[in-house]
């Protein structure tokens, strides 16, 4: 698949973790999730604790119980994307409800 060129490598990368974690957020051995999550994150730690912790907040619940567990062990500094993935996941829906263009009439 080619990449987008208009996309910086950064934001390329954190949709990829993002897509591999939601791809497999049923899974029942989170090892290989983590294994390709590292390969693909290669040096950028912190994008990976970034996404993976965001990840965490908005997705957790029961049926991701098993991937976001063995998410929360990894040796990364998560606190706040987590909180901003809770903070995320309670927010009501981006909607253009009410919203009325002035240059209409």
């Amino acid at each position: 698949m080619p990449k987008p060129k208009h996309l910086h490598p950064d934001t390329l990368l954190s949709i990829r973790l993002s897509a591999t974690m939601s791809r497999n957020r049923y899974t029942s051995d989170p090892g290989p999730v983590i294994d390709e999550l590292r390969q693909i994150a290669g040096d950028r730690l912190d994008i990976l604790a970034d996404e993976v912790g965001t990840w965490i907040g908005y997705f957790e619940d029961d049926h991701t119980r098993t991937l976001t567990t063995a998410l929360r062990a990894l040796p990364l500094d998560m606190d706040d994307a987590i909180a901003l993935g809770q903070r995320r996941r309670h927010e009501p829906p981006p909607s253009t409800v009410g919203f009325r263009d002035p240059t209409l009439g």
